[in-house]
């Protein structure tokens, strides 16, 4: 009996996904304000580069082309055509396609190009998408969305915990190992069916915009969540036993403290996720594609688990150059997106659209209104090494738009950095976020040029930007945010240190527009540790900044204050990347970083490989104006593929025996 307990006590351990081991956070920031970011996007990295040219009949058809006499048909033929592993090869040349190209029903497929440079797709039209309307569609067979889950939703019992790889669901129709499957419970507060009325006094999650105390502007009703169901976590299904309740086992383990029976947590998902799909070395040009405000994807992964975009150049989307709804595991790595057809608010770059665990990494882009914007429940998610440049929106002279902004309710855990950009802004037009960390980016809070008068961007006068000019800007209801090595404003610029109004470097917590007003909590919570800001001209390691001696609810969330100045390098690279230039510093950007080619911030940051890449290879202008450029990734970074873009996963992990 001792024998076989201690080998079940072993084989608990070792199948355990809660094993504990140090992150590259620890001692700078506190476990229940952080996750771990090492795995984000593709499981193991982008895969297709050992991956076989398909040769079908279909295949061979597009190859020998020419490009000019090629249909939609025949790519999306010779896509259907393809055998496991392979990729649909698009050789150089000018595709002129009347409508979108569709991977549906289709795993481990990719299409490939022969550089951004040289195949050039130019769309008419584009693909439905499950009404989603993209000219690259990679999508689930059933439309498994927030009005009509394919299966479910069902309820989910037990396993709330932090960390947890193990829950238990009612019935599992459809479900199956190696799927992905939707997490999801009611707000923290609503006028009806919610646990509560009233602000939790911590972390809260919350949209609704007709409570007496309103925790949102407009609500979260076109978001992709479910109504009131705002915190939502996509993990993949590991296994399932039981035969009613039904044990499941999820990768990764749980984000979020707060998961509670008392909330109905429940779980949905699509029978028939597309899997380890992508599209690389071409260009989408999306003029032409008919779309309207506000409504039109370059590429679109919906219900999609491991998907990636890479050495990409995309031009003229509507709503947004790559979008991840209802997906986890999205990879957009090495490409270059100009210019959205209509300035408005809803002309992104990524957008992350309820999704899980994406990694979006070592981008230019330019002419965007907003760069990065997260939007609804997106969890896990990592931005890094990205530069942004030209936020051109015409909706406000002078205004300095954000590289990024946080959008909805239910945003959590996301990871800014490395980043070169304007600013990041979190608002509260949609609701409340949590838990974004901030690490080693430089955020000017400015630009080179604002947009002042014009009606197209040809004609577009651009001038001296001269509002919202805050590097960190936090509305009401953004909690337990983490900034830490970062450098931020430009000198003359921010006149100071932190205020609700003028140019600053930080605005915590304003609110005038909601009843409820200003929200201190918003300074309180968050974790302010080794930044460099050009009003102090100082970096500042204020015990004063870290939220260490929190009490009552938000006592769980209190961060010790670290007993060391020094900081890691990263807290998604355990040592620098393979893709990183030998030639450029690493870490570029932080308070330990000297000698930086960035002016006006005391050497503490340098350029990275993207805005390089932008300048000296592309020949980009300074301030981000004029025509689409020419891009590939291969001239810019070389031959890096992406399958190294994580660490492995940590090995020689040890157990305590424990003898019955």
């Amino acid at each position: 009996m001792i024998k076989r307990a201690w080998l079940v006590s072993l084989l608990v351990f070792l199948c355990s996904g809660v094993v504990s081991y140090g992150q590259l956070w620890s001692g700078i920031v506190a476990p229940s304000r952080a996750v771990n970011w090492t795995s984000a996007g593709v499981s193991g990295g982008i895969p297709s580069a050992s991956w076989s040219q398909c040769a079908t009949s279909a295949c061979n058809t597009v190859v020998t082309g020419p490009a000019s006499s090629i249909t939609i048909a025949q790519i999306n033929a010779a896509i259907t055509s393809a055998p496991t592993n392979s990729y649909v090869y698009l050789p150089a040349g000018t595709y002129n396609l009347t409508s979108g190209l569709l991977v549906s029903s289709k795993n481990n497929v990719e299409i490939r190009g022969a550089g951004a440079d040289q195949t050039i797709l130019q769309f008419s039209n584009s693909n439905a998408c499950q009404g989603f309307y993209a000219v690259i569609c990679f999508a689930s067979s059933d439309l498994n969305w927030k009005g009509a889950p394919s299966n479910g939703p069902v309820n989910w019992t037990s396993g709330y915990s932090k960390g947890t790889t193990s829950i238990t669901l009612q019935s599992v129709p459809n479900l199956k190992v190696g799927n992905s499957i939707i997490l999801d419970q009611e707000d923290d507060a609503c006028a009806s069916g919610c646990p509560s009325t009233t602000d939790t006094g911590t972390v809260f999650v919350c949209s609704d915009n007709t409570l007496s105390v309103p925790c949102s502007l407009q609500d979260n009703g076109g978001g992709a969540q479910r109504t009131h169901r705002n915190q939502v976590q996509i993990a993949t299904v590991t296994s399932i036993s039981g035969t009613g309740p039904y044990t499941v086992g999820i990768s990764p383990g749980l984000y979020m403290s707060n998961w509670s029976s008392t909330k109905n947590p429940q779980a949905w998902w699509a029978t028939n996720p597309v899997q380890n799909v992508g599209v690389q070395n071409l260009s989408i040009n999306m003029l032409n594609a008919g779309f309207t405000v506000g409504n039109g994807i370059g590429i679109e992964f919906f219900n999609t688990l491991n998907g990636w975009v890479q050495g990409v150049r995309g031009m003229n989307a509507s709503r947004a150059m790559v979008e991840a709804q209802y997906s986890a595991r999205i990879a957009v790595r090495n490409s270059y997106f100009y210019l959205t057809q209509f300035s408005s608010s809803t002309s992104y770059g990524f957008e992350c659209y309820t999704a899980s665990d994406n990694l979006v990494e070592n981008n230019v882009f330019q002419g965007l209104a907003a760069s990065l914007m997260i939007n609804g429940a997106c969890s896990g998610t990592v931005l890094g090494y990205n530069y942004d440049i030209n936020n051109y929106y015409t909706s406000s002279s002078a205004y300095v738009m954000p590289m990024s902004f946080v959008h909805t309710a239910g945003i959590d855990n996301v990871l800014y950095e490395g980043n070169v950009g304007t600013l990041i802004q979190a608002d509260v037009f949609h609701g409340t976020h949590n838990l974004v960390t901030v690490f080693r980016n430089y955020l000017a809070g400015n630009e080179a040029a604002c947009w002042l008068s014009g009606s197209t961007y040809a004609a577009s006068t651009f001038g001296t930007c001269s509002s919202n000019q805050i590097p960190v800007n936090l509305f009401a209801y953004s909690r337990f945010f983490n900034f830490v090595g970062n450098v931020l404003g430009q000198t003359g610029i921010q006149k100071v240190y932190s205020s609700y109004t003028g140019a600053s470097i930080y605005d915590l917590g304003y609110s005038d527009t909601l009843s409820g007003g200003n929200d201190p909590l918003v300074a309180t919570t968050s974790l302010r540790w080794g930044n460099y800001d050009t009003v102090n001209a100082a970096v500042q390691w204020n015990s004063s900044e870290v939220p260490s001696a929190m009490t009552g609810v938000l006592a769980s969330y209190n961060n010790p204050v670290p007993s060391s100045q020094t900081l890691p390098a990263s807290f998604y690279y355990s040592s620098t990347p393979s893709w990183w230039p030998s030639s450029k510093p690493w870490p570029p950007i932080g308070p330990d970083v000297a000698g930086g080619n960035i002016s006006g911030v005391a050497g503490h940051a340098n350029t990275i490989p993207a805005e390089d890449c932008y300048l000296n290879v592309m020949k980009g202008p300074t301030n981000g104006t004029g025509g689409v450029l020419t891009f590939n990734a291969a001239s810019c970074y070389g031959s890096d593929n992406g399958s190294s873009a994580h660490p492995s996963a940590p090995t020689n992990l040890k157990g305590t025996v424990v003898q019955n």
